[in-house]
């Protein structure tokens, strides 16, 4: 669905008859989305915890697709509602709310470095409005390159594969990776540069070039389009490794990264909590104790890459 059909739909919840009384009573919430997986996840939390949508609980929707000016649309639209909490998904999506100066009381999800983009003052204390499940610390930047390395030993030139447009954090993952780069033998890194067209250029751009591969960042973009990503890495005959495995499932050959359920249905609690009258600013930002490691052995072997049996063994799922 488009952006503005998303809202429609959750707007006609708000014209069910209530009793007489009760729509005094009724909550709001406000959801900005880079795409419709955490919808349901929600919703069913929420139900959990007793709220009934359309009765004593309204969700009005906007999809972004990852789009940067998409996503300050959607912003600006959700926080004209009033709603009593935002929930945002992906860097964009908070980014373009904070961007707008909202005061809402706000919990977020797959957002990286939230201390770094002055989300929140510390993980334990978060100071503000804000709050939320982290799925990625900067650290996992060099992971990815030494996870790459296993797969791909000969690598010596990595493209850093995320959307350049404001509202991107890839500066803590990309010290990480240039950190752990300098010790394996990759010579360059590569990083897109002015807007989202710059990421194709990238990855075609290392098609030709010798001993070549690519690691994906956290990204709202790419995720939405992940399926023209992996087609296109598999156009060029790049190895890469992905945050999800949701890039995986589609013919991506390799990811490390968060149980996106989970981490969904961790913020969802938190919307619980501050409709129930919490101050996000005394709930812990979470992070991530646990990820997967998934491989694609059929892409592997579409690249002609043989892997390593104690590589395999590692894995959390072989998709074959």
């Amino acid at each position: 669905m488009r952006r503005r059909e998303f809202l429609a739909f959750s707007g006609a919840v708000a014209i069910l008859p209530f009793a007489a009384g009760a729509q005094a009573q009724v909550r709001r919430v406000g959801a900005l989305l880079a795409s419709p997986l955490s919808r349901p996840i929600l919703e069913r939390v929420l139900k959990e915890k007793g709220w009934l949508l359309g009765q004593n609980l309204l969700i009005d929707y906007c999809i972004s697709d990852g789009d940067t000016e998409e996503s300050r649309k959607c912003a600006r639209e959700l926080i004209s509602l009033k709603p009593d909490v935002l929930f945002a998904v992906t860097n964009t999506s908070m980014a373009s709310l904070q961007a707008e100066g909202s005061n809402i009381p706000t919990v977020f999800a797959m957002v990286s470095d939230p201390i770094g983009m002055r989300y929140v003052e510390t993980f334990a204390r978060p100071g503000r409005n804000v709050t939320g499940f982290t799925a990625f610390v900067p650290s996992l930047g060099g992971k990815w390159v030494s996870l790459l390395k296993e797969i791909a030993p000969q690598i010596e030139r990595i493209g850093v594969v995320y959307n350049p447009e404001p509202g991107n954090n890839s500066a803590a993952f990309l010290a990480s990776i240039k950190a752990v780069a300098q010790t394996s033998g990759v010579v360059s890194v590569e990083t897109p540069h002015g807007d989202s067209s710059s990421i194709e250029r990238l990855i075609v751009s290392l098609q030709d070039a010798r001993n070549a591969g690519l690691v994906f960042l956290p990204d709202a973009l790419t995720a939405a389009r992940r399926k023209e990503m992996t087609a296109l890495v598999a156009k060029c005959r790049l190895p890469a490794i992905y945050f999800l495995r949701l890039f995986c499932d589609v013919g991506g050959l390799v990811s490390y990264g968060v149980n996106l359920n989970k981490i969904y249905a961790g913020a969802a609690s938190y919307v619980d909590r501050i409709l129930r009258g919490a101050n996000p600013a005394d709930l812990p930002v979470q992070a991530p104790t646990e990820f997967e490691f998934i491989i694609n052995r059929n892409t592997a072997r579409v690249l002609g890459l043989e892997l390593p049996e104690s590589l395999l063994a590692r894995a959390d799922e072989v998709i074959e």
